[in-house]
């Protein structure tokens, strides 16, 4: 019995090492910090956020069907709703694939902005198709860029959380972690837009889901967003490829993926401006994500 027990805690304390040397690992790869929330480091320029795991559409739950959901780290717990949700109230922590319009519509998002040279000119090619869309930023970047912000606000355009640091593995640390790079964020991209504004949406990095994940932002009023048609445009593959990418998954009620920041946005321009074209050819109409 002792010597089992011995193989036992030889072994636990071996995965221990293991988990703690993939974190470490997956931390250093995706530049981002793990220290506690009262010592940030530097986000990440516009230019150089990474989507090493983008994957495609992400599931409407994190879990598998009749699966237990997965849990946070251990040693800390998610957050709870807050006053500081619009109204005092909650939304839904669920995935939302759908539009607030039924019919012919399409609803455009881009994320990783915004950039005052891209975002510029995707909003005047949304003008001139009397287009809407959602603008999912990068904390920071809304900071840093405040005026652009507020073009997209002032355009009748909405605006989404994609967190501070662009961390595609989130749910690989701990809950205050996550809360910084959610609440941090919406607080920043908030400010840039000016009073009144609201952040209805909250878009998790390359699709990190988890259900605590989603359980923050919902607790501070905003619907997690998804996808169902993803441009890849961040690969930056040409334009045709961009297009055919749309189109594989295009279909009234569709939320398509493009960006607007994260690094060169030409191939994105051009497909915007050949996808807007063709979307009112075909009598689409455009809509908001539901919240």
């Amino acid at each position: 019995m002792a010597l089992s027990s011995a193989k036992k805690t030889t072994a636990t304390a071996l995965g221990v090492t293991l988990a703690g040397a993939a974190l470490a690992a997956c931390g250093a790869q995706q530049g981002t910090r793990t220290a506690p929330v009262s010592a940030p480091s530097p986000a990440p320029s516009s230019a150089t956020i990474p989507h090493q795991t983008r994957t495609g559409t992400p599931p409407a739950t994190s879990s598998r069907p009749g699966s237990r959901p997965a849990s946070p780290p251990a040693s800390s717990s998610p957050a709870t709703p807050s006053d500081d949700a619009p109204g005092g109230t909650r939304v839904s922590r669920e995935i939302q694939h759908g539009l607030e319009d039924g019919g012919k519509s399409v609803a455009l998002t881009f994320d990783d902005g915004p950039d005052p040279r891209w975002t510029p000119q995707i909003l005047a090619l949304l003008a001139r198709h009397h287009a809407k869309a959602t603008f999912c930023e990068i904390g920071p970047n809304a900071q840093a860029h405040p005026a652009v912000v507020r073009q997209i606000t002032a355009a009748g355009h909405r605006l989404c959380d994609h967190s501070v640091h662009h961390d595609e593995h989130q749910s690989a640390k701990s809950a205050d972690y996550n809360t910084h790079e959610i609440l941090d964020a919406r607080q920043e991209i908030a400010a840039a837009a000016g009073p009144g504004a609201e952040v209805p949406y909250y878009r998790a990095p390359g699709g990190d889901f988890k259900p605590w994940i989603r359980e923050i932002a919902a607790g501070h009023g905003m619907r997690p967003l998804g996808w169902t048609s993803d441009s890849d445009d961040w690969k930056r593959p040409g334009k045709a490829a961009i297009m055919r990418h749309i189109n594989a998954n295009l279909r009234p009620g569709a939320i398509v993926l493009m960006h607007d920041g994260g690094g060169d946005r030409t191939q994105t321009v051009q497909a915007l401006s050949q996808l807007l074209d063709q979307l009112d050819a075909q009598h689409y109409t455009y809509s908001f994500p539901g919240r």
